[in-house]
């Protein structure tokens, strides 16, 4: 049996998504790690403590544990994570060698690269790298990140023996703008769990919600800046609809917040909105399927996105997407037959896309229909035997040597 040490340092996959640092790569961690699980890979996710009350060790399912280490103070904001790299590292390495070693290292997001990097020097063995964001990407998108991070990934870059990517346009971003790594690249998409994500009855899920028969606009996801609630808003104003109403589901996360919120609710007053705006808190992950089936439209604004497991969701329920034309979305969303792609996030062109849908019943139907199908393709088992096939590769043949 392979047996996988997972890193997750900044975000427990057990953490609600849309709550401070929470989001897809929680659902990510999780559901993969579940299904790498099911097909027998015997799995140990490693993530900080942010509390004194979490258990130090979470049997999630048969070959699935968490384990909670203590690095740093419980409530370090996340740009204070990177001081605790060193401590987080050798506590991990700790339990495994007193757990019977670990066949592979598999680190998700930077400050676990850092951590996956000594580990695979320690325990000789090979490491895996999903990065989930990437600095220079998120830069094209008009979020810079720090020096230290972009250093960061070129170095993790160069002692990964395979760095996984959600699809092809993500593969393509990395190359241009970090070259060809000295490890393999491989795509491995995200999946959705069916079995809660699939086309319902909308009239039901608006009831549920307490909501009208008017059209609804769906957003979820974190209140940042990355994320462009602000453009939702401004959809929505673009519109002219008074009969319609934007749902914003998720928290403020991040440094940047509570300033975020602060401007989306002063955006929504100045546009005259304050009727037509409900916030919703953060929801558990498979109530958001109630969500989806209830909206028209969902909205994905985004700066940057590595893959978009909104939009996938979404689409999974029958819902169409109207999204910003950038990563991982331009392979999800199906330009015209599943949603709409806009290029450079304007206000008018989201709205000019939402009320084609809006106002034509064959439209709506027919990418209803079409990105449903679309969604089949994508699910966690599938995604978890690419992995396992990279994991059983890496484990045969001689690793990447850090220059």
């Amino acid at each position: 049996m392979q047996r996988v040490a997972v890193l997750s340092l900044h975000t427990s996959p057990l953490a609600q998504p849309g709550v401070g640092d929470g989001g897809g790569m929680n659902v990510y961690v999780r559901e993969l790690v579940s299904a790498l699980a099911h097909a027998g890979v015997d799995c140990t996710t490693y993530t900080r403590a942010t509390s004194r009350e979490a258990a130090r060790e979470i049997h999630i399912e048969p070959n699935h544990k968490v384990v909670h280490i203590d690095a740093g103070d419980f409530d370090l904001n996340k740009g204070e994570l990177f001081g605790v790299v060193p401590e987080f590292t050798d506590k991990v390495l700790d339990h495994i060698t007193g757990n019977g070693g670990t066949d592979l290292v598999h680190a998700n997001y930077w400050l676990s690269g850092l951590s996956g990097h000594l580990l695979k020097h320690e325990l000789d063995v090979p490491l895996v790298s999903t990065f989930h964001t990437f600095a220079r990407v998120k830069a094209l998108g008009g979020d810079p990140e720090s020096q230290l991070r972009e250093q960061s990934e070129t170095e993790i870059i160069g002692c990964s023996d395979a760095i996984c990517v959600s699809c092809t346009e993500e593969e393509r971003q990395f190359v241009d703008l970090y070259g060809n790594p000295p490890g393999k690249i491989e795509i491995v998409a995200p999946g959705v769990e069916h079995a809660f994500f699939a086309p319902g009855d909308k009239g039901g899920a608006r009831r549920a919600l307490e909501l009208g028969s008017g059209p609804v606009l769906l957003f979820v996801g974190r209140i940042q800046p990355l994320k462009g609630v602000d453009v939702a808003v401004k959809s929505l104003a673009a519109l002219g609809r008074r009969d319609a109403t934007l749902l914003i589901v998720g928290g403020a996360s991040g440094e940047e917040g509570h300033t975020e919120m602060d401007r989306v609710s002063a955006l929504i007053d100045e546009h005259g909105l304050g009727d037509q705006v409900r916030f919703v808190p953060p929801q558990p992950h498979h109530i958001l399927s109630t969500y989806y089936r209830a909206a028209d439209v969902v909205l994905v604004p985004s700066r940057s996105e590595s893959f978009g497991l909104v939009a996938l969701e979404a689409a999974a329920c029958g819902t169409p997407v109207v999204a910003n034309a950038v990563g991982g979305l331009l392979t999800i969303v199906e330009h015209g037959r599943t949603g709409y792609l806009v290029a450079d996030r304007q206000p008018d062109v989201f709205a000019r896309h939402i009320d084609t849908i809006l106002t034509d019943p064959h439209v709506a139907q027919r990418m209803s229909a079409a990105a449903a199908e679309r969604a089949r393709h994508y699910t966690w088992g599938f995604a978890a035997a690419r992995l396992r096939r990279t994991y059983s590769d890496l484990t045969s043949r001689d690793r990447v040597v850090c220059k």
